[in-house]
């Protein structure tokens, strides 16, 4: 089975990118996020023509947005309402295979890393902080589960460009980290992506908009997980950030992660 994590940064305007990467990599789950599309304007059809006959969408007008395209039947349909607010950034559904997938889109949090300024950097924390006390509530991490999304936290040193020149930039402030490795922790989901990549190298997932020769530049950082419970690290086969789709015409700066799973 493959599974894909994408920040598609609006499903309407670059529905020719899932296109394209269909083409490619025919991956069976697409878990999308910033859709920017509310469930009445989503490109069904569009979807459905590429084969995904199962897809389920929990999107809002111009902002946030998370959508499951599967090509296999999606149960248990689900969505909670994170920090008690309905901005449309959880959606999780159990696969025919018996895995729950959980796609996340968890706030950018603004510019400055302080949240008693800052509004939108207190709402990220508290989010991470729900997600962490959240899960072991409520599942079981015997069961197989996937997490997928932009987080938007980088954690690791070799998940930025600079370390030390990102420490005070959201994203990647220690008070971030923290809460990240607390929420991954809590529940021992297992890192699928640095399973395959040490923590030693560098792995990135974004660039931004703002590098006007982003490859050369390579200023990227990992803000896109993909995690598993503890049952399905043994039936990891592979995982690939398809840097590439970062330079297809009118890209989202995320480039999809990729992982594939025996099923």
């Amino acid at each position: 089975m493959r599974l894909v994590t994408w920040n598609i940064n609006s499903v309407r305007q670059r529905l020719h990118l899932i296109q394209e990467f269909t083409d490619l990599y025919n991956p069976d789950v697409i878990c999308l996020q910033e859709t920017k599309a509310q469930n009445t304007d989503f490109p069904i059809k569009e979807i459905r023509a590429m084969g995904y006959d199962h897809t389920e969408i929990h999107g809002m007008k111009s902002y946030n947005g998370v959508a499951i395209l599967s090509r296999h039947k999606l149960d248990n349909l689900h969505s909670h309402e994170w920090v008690g607010k309905k901005d449309c950034r959880h959606l999780s559904a159990t696969l025919p295979n018996g895995i729950e997938v959980h796609n996340f889109y968890v706030p950018a949090g603004g510019d400055i890393p302080d949240r008693t300024v800052n509004d939108k950097f207190d709402h990220k924390l508290d989010f991470v902080d729900e997600m962490a006390s959240w899960f072991p509530a409520n599942k079981k991490n015997s069961d197989p589960m996937i997490l997928v999304g932009d987080l938007n936290i980088a954690p690791l040193e070799n998940d930025v460009w600079s370390h030390k020149q990102l420490l005070k930039i959201v994203s990647h402030t220690p008070i971030e980290v923290e809460k990240l490795n607390n929420a991954q922790q809590a529940f021992g989901w297992v890192d699928a992506m640095r399973h395959f990549v040490p923590d030693e190298e560098r792995l990135y997932s974004w660039w931004s908009y703002r590098a006007r020769d982003w490859r050369k530049a390579n200023k990227g950082r990992r803000l896109d997980h993909i995690w598993v419970t503890p049952p399905l690290k043994e039936k990891l086969v592979s995982m690939d950030v398809v840097k590439d789709a970062r330079g297809w015409e009118k890209p989202s700066d995320h480039a999809p992660a990729m992982i594939e799973i025996k099923d």
